[in-house]
């Protein structure tokens, strides 16, 4: 009988194909790409030195570069051909953009196929768009491959060149990339001007005001108004002050707290009157379908998920068949989809919530991926969140439920209603500074009154926290219906109060706004935002305080040594123009060889070689210095940033506080981290038992005690070899590291005399006579028998654990390198990818997650007690695709070079 193979990425898009496809089709996944470049010191000896030797790509003919097969791929790739040699036809049926096509290119240069290939794309898995996929196949685009090698050999070519400049001048380990560190820059910028930013006070009054008389049911009720002008000058507000906390504002009153106050007093009792009222038709219009960027943005206000989570929940979603392909610049809906969304809209609210015509939502945006739909629900009928309910659970569902919404409320009527606003005056009398003896205190408020729900029946679009947005409320926005006036009606205000304000920072960058700042600026691909983001992450460039985004001090010595040396590099419009360029390879307006070759070699600008050639001499002490107030100084070191300067005359160093964001370091707290920390040796007492000191230190691998021993008197005639070899003959000073529940400023005689004591003895096995200790070691607590060590759960164990609970551990089978088999910390439920249990334990390393296959340390930022599902399931699969640890002292074998 006839077989058709079909490849997909994933076993789950595999699974959800199979159940289509039925009988004669055999699914199989590769399991991601199955080739890559190598890392140079895993290329064959003789092509270490040859060129391919820097990059794994010939710079100097055609940027060729040279791919092997992933060690961990190898026996996939086995297996596919296996497959292949009982098919008569192969179908590629890999995602439908870029890297799609590079994996669907890469599978053919591997398996070399015999019989007829034919590509299959689709944006959807139902079984009516894979039936519509098998009757229009297509051959593999080679523009769409170049775009995606180009971007590969790109990407290589700058972090290769670029990284290692870090590594000399900032810290081993760092990296550059296109869009990262230009993703990092923001971050810092944004931080900086948090930094130089001086906050202005200024104060206003509201008051609450109502008809003394009214005539009827709807001149009732008070509202809240702000003062808003005094005669024809208008009151300042937080808007009017620049950063500097300089008054901007034109013809812009600031008012203080004896103005304000003064005002206040003199308005009581007084009578208002209405001197303007203007009402106007409220209308606001559905978001458009859910992209790329702006699903992640909006998981990220909504769902409190990070872009990389949603992106994987996504990523599961349309391998099972839930929604379209998540990967996509466009707002566009099907003809079928329209009609969906329509239909359910009709159904589920109403006719009248549905417009005459379908809604449509601009064109692709240039450069977009070749996905051409938005992300919606799949199918030509959409399935409710109710009918999924069963089926799908936790961030799974919830992501399904917010895209269902977001793509019915788009195809909905508009919300209508009214907006009101309205203006009152009272003639006052004050004596305050800067305002006349006579003048008219004018309050304003509005309130919109929504009519017509429409769209927001359904769904309504999420927003990132702005400056001074607070401001709406306190003069007197809302959401509500302001009481019936007129212009002359008179007024009664009590409540008159005169508020204090300070002008605020600009808001740190979320995951959302930073996903949209990026867009905005054309720099990168959203499909690669959330692997960006991970990256400055995991990189320790940025931190997360809820959902703000803090640069580490390590960001800035990076960032500034690139800004110096390399502004290019990190320039936002050369990056978006860099990206711009890419765009035209894929639809074949540029060569990717001329325009490699320029970016490196150079042409009408210095190539990226000649950039980095011709840094000079780099001052690393200065790049990694920032000041922060006369006479100190913040430096990024190797173990982490520290304070130096000058304090009463004194040299002082002080480690910086890692939760110490760098906007909250100001001249009064640095010079308070240099005075309250201790400088040199901590004096502990006496130790009884041998009448030796005991100190507490600072030390390069992090705070420790030690006795100290009195140096003998030695003879004087004595070399400087026979004095070091006398030395060496006395006892050496016992020394213990603090525990992780330890502080250098708060640790005890007590402590130190404890920790001193270690190794402690547990007792004696009684089966092999041997010496059981507990002590504590590089990576954590841990039990010693000889040779065979096993971990210990908690540090606090050291000091408790008895002989019996020693000897049970003993009993338990060894596993790895002598690790004992240790019961789950946690169990956190079953991993969506390997459908296996997950489970948190503790290692020599520190805890883990683990499927029972891999393995993944957890981040310092992930505490046992509180690492979710979705978490640990992200650091397995990170750790699947970087696929097993590299071996040392193999020899890579050589493989041929694949040909375009």
């Amino acid at each position: 009988m006839p077989s058709k193979l079909v490849i997909v990425e994933s076993p789950a898009k595999a699974r959800t194909i199979a159940g289509y496809l039925g009988d004669g089709y055999t699914v199989e996944a590769s399991v991601g790409h199955i080739r890559d470049l190598p890392q140079p010191s895993e290329l064959p000896q003789e092509m270490k030195k040859g060129p391919f030797g820097k990059f794994a790509v010939d710079v100097d003919h055609g940027f060729e570069p040279y791919y092997v097969v992933d060690p961990d791929k190898k026996k996939k790739v086995a297996e596919l051909k296996r497959a292949l040699k009982d098919a008569d036809e192969l179908y590629l049926a890999t995602d439908e953009d870029r890297e799609g096509e590079a994996i669907a290119w890469h599978l053919l240069a591997e398996l070399k196929p015999k019989v007829p290939v034919k590509r299959m794309v689709f944006h959807e898995i139902t079984r009516e768009a894979i039936q519509r996929a098998l009757e229009a196949t297509r051959d593999v685009d080679d523009r769409l491959v170049d775009a995606q090698e180009t971007r590969r050999i790109l990407d290589r070519l700058y972090g290769y060149e670029v990284s290692p400049v870090l590594w000399r001048k900032v810290r081993q380990g760092l990296s550059a990339g296109r869009v990262q560190s230009v993703a990092t820059r923001l971050v810092v910028e944004r931080e900086r001007e948090r930094m130089a930013f001086r906050s202005a006070e200024y104060w206003d009054l509201t008051g609450t005001f109502s008809h003394p008389q009214p005539v009827s049911a709807e001149h009732e009720g008070p509202f809240t108004a702000r003062l808003v002008a005094l005669g024809e000058a208008r009151v300042a507000t937080g808007r009017d002050f620049d950063d500097r906390g300089e008054l901007t504002g034109r013809g812009a009153v600031p008012l203080d707290e004896v103005a304000a106050t003064a005002l206040a007093a003199a308005l009581t009792d007084a009578p208002f009157a209405v001197t303007s009222l203007e009402t106007k038709p409220y209308t606001r219009r559905p978001a458009a379908p859910f992209t790329t960027s702006t699903l992640q943005q909006e998981a990220s206000r909504k769902l409190r998920m990070g872009s990389r989570q949603a992106m994987r929940v996504a990523q599961g979603l349309y391998e099972n068949g839930y929604i379209t392909y998540m990967r996509t610049d466009s707002p566009l809906l099907s003809d079928q989809a329209l009609t969906a969304a329509r239909s359910q809209a009709a159904e589920l609210y109403g006719p009248e919530y549905v417009p005459d015509s379908p809604r449509t939502y601009g064109a692709k945006a240039k450069g977009a991926q070749e996905a051409h739909e938005a992300i919606r629900p799949a199918g030509d009928v959409f399935r409710t969140p109710a009918q999924v309910s069963r089926e799908l659970s936790g961030d799974e569902f919830r992501l399904y439920e917010l895209i269902w919404k977001r793509t019915v409320a788009s195809q909905m009527a508009d919300a209508r209603g009214s907006t009101a606003s309205v203006r009152l005056a009272a003639d006052v009398d004050v004596d305050a500074p800067g305002i006349g003896p006579r003048t008219t205190a004018v309050f304003g408020a509005s309130g919109t009154v929504i009519t017509f729900r429409g769209f927001l029946a359904a769904y309504e679009e999420g927003r990132d926290a702005e400056r001074y947005e607070d401001e709406g409320r306190s003069r007197g926005d809302r959401d509500g219906r302001l009481p019936v006036m007129a212009e002359g009606d008179r007024l009664v205000g009590r409540d008159l109060s005169a508020d204090e304000h300070h002008t605020s920072p600009p808001p740190r960058y979320t995951e959302a706004s930073l996903v949209k700042a990026l867009e905005e600026r054309g720099i990168g691909r959203p499909s690669t935002y959330a692997a960006t983001i991970s990256v400055i992450q995991d990189r320790g460039y940025v931190t997360s305080r809820g959902q703000a985004m803090v640069p580490s001090w390590l960001a800035f010595a990076v960032t500034r040594l690139l800004e110096e040396n390399l502004d290019r590099l990190v320039d936002y419009d050369f990056t978006a123009a860099m990206e711009e360029d890419l765009d035209a390879i894929a639809s074949g307006d540029k060569e990717r060889v001329a325009w490699l070759t320029e970016f490196y070699f150079g042409g009408r600008e210095v190539g990226l070689r000649d950039l980095v050639a011709d840094l000079g001499d780099i001052d690393a002490r200065e790049v990694n210095s920032i000041p922060i107030a006369d006479g100190i100084t913040l430096r990024v070191g190797r173990y982490g940033p520290y304070l130096e300067g000058t304090v009463d005359g004194e040299e002082r160093r002080a480690s910086v506080p890692e939760d110490l964001a760098p906007d909250e370091l100001t001249a009064d707290k640095a010079r308070e981290i240099l005075v309250s920390q201790p400088e040199g040796d901590i004096e502990l007492g006496t130790d009884p038992s041998t009448g030796r000191e005991v100190v507490a230190k600072k030390g390069r691998f992090g705070p420790y005690v030690t006795e100290v021993i009195p140096e003998p008197e030695l003879d004087p005639d004595l070399t400087a070899a026979q004095r070091k070899k006398e030395l060496a003959k006395l006892p050496k000073p016992r020394t213990a590291s603090l525990l992780s529940s330890m502080q250098l400023e708060t640790v005890t005689l007590d402590d130190a005399l404890k920790l001193l004591s270690l190794p402690r003895v547990v007792g004696t096995d009684p089966a092999s006579g041997e010496e059981i200790t507990a002590q504590n070691g590089r990576y954590g607590p841990y039990l010693k028998k000889g040779a065979d060590s096993r971990s210990l759960a908690s540090e606090d164990a050291i000091f408790e654990i008895t002989l019996d609970e020693a000897l049970a551990i003993y009993a338990q089978p060894k596993r790895g390198r002598g690790a004992s088999a240790s019961a789950p910390l946690r169990e956190l439920g079953e991993d969506p990818a390997s459908k296996k249990p997950v489970v948190v334990k503790e290692g020599r390393f520190g805890p883990y997650v683990t499927d029972g296959e891999v393995n993944a340390t957890l981040r310092k930022d992930d505490a046992v007690e509180r690492i979710t599902l979705e978490r640990a399931a992200e650091l397995l699969a990170e750790k699947r695709a970087k696929g097993p640890a590299k071996k040392g002292g193999r020899r890579a074998s050589s493989r041929s070079k694949a040909k375009r």
